[in-house]
């Protein structure tokens, strides 16, 4: 897959939700009402600037993450990303969670593939 690419001069992209079948994805979140923190820590994700660092390269265009989310509680149960740049995606998964990963990783294929139509 080529690298998702937007045309020249387009604002900066928010953070997009996406709906993967049996579960949703959304940014990263580490506020008040939400941590991914926690369950970044048991994908081996310690760094406690990580969700603000995914943050900015939303910002940035240079990479878009999304936890991977059981749609009635919001837990992080795998994270998704796509570099902008080579346009490799990427999944991790909590144990026990591999199917949700593979779904979340085809819907932002899908995704990525849309950003691509538009260049």
């Amino acid at each position: 897959m080529r690298a998702a690419k937007r045309p020249e001069g387009e604002l900066n992209m928010d953070p997009v939700e996406i709906n993967a079948g049996q579960w949703y994805l959304r940014a990263l979140r580490a506020d008040n009402r939400i941590d991914d923190r926690p369950a970044l820590a048991d994908l081996g994700v310690t760094d406690p600037d990580y969700v603000a660092r995914c943050t900015a390269q939303w910002s940035s265009d240079t990479s878009y993450s999304w936890a991977v989310c059981e749609p009635t509680t919001g837990e992080l149960l795998a994270e998704v990303t796509l570099d902008l740049e080579t346009g490799e995606i990427a999944a991790r998964a909590c144990a026990g969670q591999a199917q949700a990963a593979s779904a979340a990783a085809e819907s932002v294929r899908r995704f990525a593939a849309a950003l691509n139509g538009l260049s």
